[in-house]
């Protein structure tokens, strides 16, 4: 099964601001809409409705939008509530993987995975939060199913479809794979974006049905030799059924800034690199982790964006060494433009 709550972060907020269900309501930011250069993060199905999505720039979220209640992010709220869902899940006869903090994969032994889906629905809606359960014989198909179990009914959905979607339940299978996928855009599978469905396109292969009956060797051809066959397998529906309940462990930290304004003095860029990198550093060293390799971003105004990165001499946990070595691998970058985002990213040793 795979579980994704419904606009989660929005959501939280209504179990907060009850008075604000049914409105237009849109998260990011500080919460003011013209905050320069930052981003929806959540929009309500309301918001949704005048063409407002995550990624949005708030500035044109108000213009499509100009009514909506703007929020700012509340990371530790949207957290807890996240925590509290995931250890309600784990109260089901179930094992649980964390995707995120709206969405997890379970594994369930069940002969009835739809009454199994319904009680977690039930129970969820107990914590005034909703959600849709996608049923699945791996974890593609349970994934996808969750977007059958989002839809509203489109033209060309069968009665089934509107009518399971409408449960906030979907089952999909081997079974009904080809009836339900052979005719969608090869962009509908989970792990093929825009760029790779405009590739496929060009090598005339425009739906599931066309990826799945390709010829394995001219895909290995032009993607290489692991991700061709792995997308012949996607337009087949074949996935994994592993559900890892362990949390992973990360091999990297990151930190990035997008700035209200454009960075152009070398004093300017050097301070906030040794600020994010400091932070970042000390996050590290907190989690008793060891960094191996920094790296820096940089993206200039015109949206070039480059990442440089070096390897240190010896594996540290010393701050001031890798903030040292973030102003370093800066000075490698010709910063001839004016700059709107930095980041460093530290690549740590495996525990």
């Amino acid at each position: 099964m795979h579980v994704d709550l419904d606009q989660f972060q929005a959501a939280v907020e209504f179990r907060r601001h009850p008075e604000l269900r049914g409105e237009p309501v849109i998260v990011g930011g500080n919460g003011d809409p013209q905050e320069p250069r930052k981003v929806v993060t959540c929009a309500s199905y309301p918001a949704r409705g005048y063409g407002v999505h995550a990624g949005m720039p708030l500035r044109s979220a108000a213009r499509k939008c100009p009514d909506a209640v703007f929020l700012p992010l509340d990371m530790a709220a949207y957290s807890e509530a996240s925590d509290e869902v995931m250890d309600l899940l784990r109260t089901f006869p179930v094992r649980v993987e964390v995707l995120g903090w709206d969405e997890a994969f379970l594994a369930a032994d069940t002969d009835d995975p739809e009454q199994l889906a319904r009680e977690i629905r039930s129970a969820i809606e107990e914590l005034d939060l909703t959600c849709a359960i996608g049923v699945g014989d791996n974890k593609l198909r349970a994934k996808l199913a969750t977007g059958f179990a989002k839809s509203v009914g489109k033209a060309g959905d069968s009665a089934q479809e509107v009518s399971d979607a409408r449960t906030g339940i979907f089952r999909l299978t081997g079974e009904n794979w080809a009836e339900l996928m052979s005719y969608r855009p090869t962009s509908a599978l989970w792990g093929i974006g825009s760029r790779i469905a405009k590739r496929l396109s060009d090598l005339g292969i425009t739906t599931v049905a066309e990826l799945a009956a390709a010829d394995r060797e001219a895909l290995a051809a032009e993607f290489g030799p692991a991700t061709g066959p792995y997308l012949w397998l996607l337009g087949r529906g074949a996935g994994d059924t592993d559900v890892v309940t362990e949390p992973r462990i990360p091999v990297g930290h990151s930190k990035s800034e997008t700035f209200p304004h454009d960075l152009t003095e070398r004093a300017e860029l050097d301070a906030a690199v040794q600020r994010l990198a400091t932070a970042v550093a000390e996050e590290v060293a907190e989690s008793g982790r060891i960094t191996v390799r920094v790296g820096v971003t940089v993206r200039t105004n015109t949206f070039y964006t480059r990442t440089k990165q070096r390897k240190l001499p010896e594996p540290t946990a010393d701050v001031a060494e890798i903030a040292q070595a973030a102003l370093e691998i800066l000075g490698r970058f010709e910063l001839d433009r004016p700059v709107r985002l930095l980041g460093v990213r530290l690549e740590l040793l495996p525990e």
